[in-house]
């Protein structure tokens, strides 16, 4: 996309795109906010809207749809089976992903689970190049381990290495040597890799990770969730794909991986997912599972208006104009509180900016969640919502021992197409004044465990007074300023 230039040399970025539909907001007082979060155990996942006013917690459905889309939905045929959305839907996937077989689900979870039934046993194991939560709960919870194999560049917090979310092809061979490729039913590629920052892989990584696929006769399964974002940064720090179109480096992506799988709150702005592949003997083997977990196969349990709006999603995702918006609001967000101090992963990637909670919070040992702490201190001085990406993130060990994450980060969400620079700069501006008050902040502790992803509805609570003292802090800087 051609560059826009601003006269006075400010470098902003500018929404191609104009509101016409609003939802009204609400800045609740910082006592509120308090009592919000000891209702919800300190946990952001569990707040309720009314007391948020920037919801930065994930681009998971919270995407703007565009009139297009919204339209789509008035033409949904609402048969049970044989729908004509399905089959809008269906050649959209063909068109866009190049994938001809395609099996509905009702977001990405569900086509993990599928996956893994189908193809877990005890003692799998998955090379990838980094987990997501669902996904290793899916695949422990069938008898299967992981194995991540970032470069180490990927750990790296501020640099300015272009594609972090690589993987690292000589270990990958490694390990399959290792435990045999009869013991490895896929290796998974996540685009855009969520839990260290958003950070997108090359294509000449997934080139290099699909001949090792070749090599050792197993097949490469791909979660394109966040696919068109990574494609976009393909296009921007590949030189090889500099002057390639969005859907060609869409299709060369999809085209190197035997399955393809997303969830549709992502790619494509809507609520829905899917698996699909071009072999119809993977078409087979996973085919009789969806009706068994989600639905008949031209619906998968996702609403045929939502399946409509998927459709014309698809086709949105191939606009560079409209792929751009949230990744160059996340370079905007993390260069200015960069030069303000605020130390943060770098490059910026994708889904939001992310806060190295680990150098921010060095004072909280990870024993009392760094992230977690700096999530609940930040909704408190400021009513953002962002998402804990580090050990609450973590589950346990098979003996129940804590494990500890490789990044202690907040990630504040940047959906496309939702927020305004304004809305932005307010952002920017809390959280600079909790960088210059971070010794305030305090651990948390659980209170309530549950076995399985704790991070969504677990309970915690302050090590100490500290959410008093920086409301002190607050009220000394900003007065009775909400």
């Amino acid at each position: 996309m051609q560059e826009i230039k601003f006269y006075n040399g400010e470098n902003i970025p500018l929404e191609l795109h104009k509101v016409r539909v609003v939802q009204k907001l609400h800045l609740v007082p910082i006592e509120r906010r308090l009592e919000a979060l000891e209702e919800g155990g300190f946990n952001t996942f569990r707040l309720n809207t009314k007391d948020v006013f920037l919801d930065m917690l994930t681009d998971s459905g919270t995407n703007a749809m565009s009139d297009n889309q919204m339209a789509a939905m008035m033409q949904a045929d609402d048969a049970y089976a044989g729908s004509q959305s399905f089959y809008r839907l269906k050649k959209a996937v063909e068109d866009v992903l190049g994938k001809k077989h395609y099996l509905p689900v009702h977001q990405g979870r569900a086509a993990e689970n599928i996956l893994s039934k189908a193809y877990i046993k005890q003692g799998s194991l998955i090379p990838m190049n980094y987990h997501f939560t669902t996904t290793l709960a899916h695949i422990t919870e069938c008898g299967g381990r992981i194995v991540e194999l970032l470069y180490d560049e990927g750990y790296v917090m501020n640099s300015d290495h272009p594609f972090k979310g690589n993987m690292n092809i000589e270990k990958l061979e490694e390990n399959i040597i290792r435990h045999g490729s009869k013991n490895v039913p896929f290796i998974r590629m996540e685009a855009s890799t969520n839990l260290i920052g958003g950070q997108p892989f090359s294509i000449q990584n997934l080139r290099d990770v699909r001949a090792i696929a070749d090599k050792y006769n197993i097949r490469l399964v791909l979660d394109a969730s966040l696919l068109g974002e990574n494609a976009y940064l393909v296009k921007l720090r590949e030189e090889e794909f500099n002057e390639t179109s969005m859907a060609d480096i869409l299709k060369t992506m999809t085209e190197l991986a035997d399955i393809v799988y997303f969830s549709a709150r992502k790619l494509s702005s809507s609520r829905g997912g899917g698996i699909c592949t071009n072999s119809e003997v993977i078409y087979k083997e996973l085919e009789a599972l969806v009706p068994l977990y989600e639905g008949f196969l031209t619906y998968g349990g996702i609403s045929v208006r939502e399946i409509e709006s998927m459709a014309v999603g698809l086709y949105e995702t191939l606009d560079e104009t409209m792929i751009c918006q949230s990744p160059d609001f996340i370079r905007y967000l993390v260069d200015e509180l960069d030069k303000n101090g605020v130390p943060m992963l770098k490059p910026a990637g994708v889904l939001g900016a992310h806060v190295n909670a680990m150098e921010l919070c060095s004072h909280i040992p990870q024993t009392q969640y760094p992230a977690g702490s700096l999530a609940a201190a930040l909704f408190l001085i400021s009513g953002i919502r962002g998402m804990e990406r580090g050990s609450v993130s973590n589950q346990r060990d098979e003996y129940g021992n804590e494990t500890y994450a490789d990044m202690e980060l907040v990630r504040l969400a940047v959906p496309r197409r939702v927020f305004t620079l304004s809305q932005i700069k307010y952002v920017i501006d809390r959280v600079t004044w909790l960088n210059d008050n971070r010794e305030l902040i305090g651990g948390l502790k659980f209170v309530y465990e549950p076995p399985v992803l704790r991070f969504f509805m677990g309970g915690l609570e302050p090590v100490n007074d500290w959410p008093q003292r920086l409301i002190s802090k607050f009220k000394e800087d900003f007065g009775e300023s909400l």
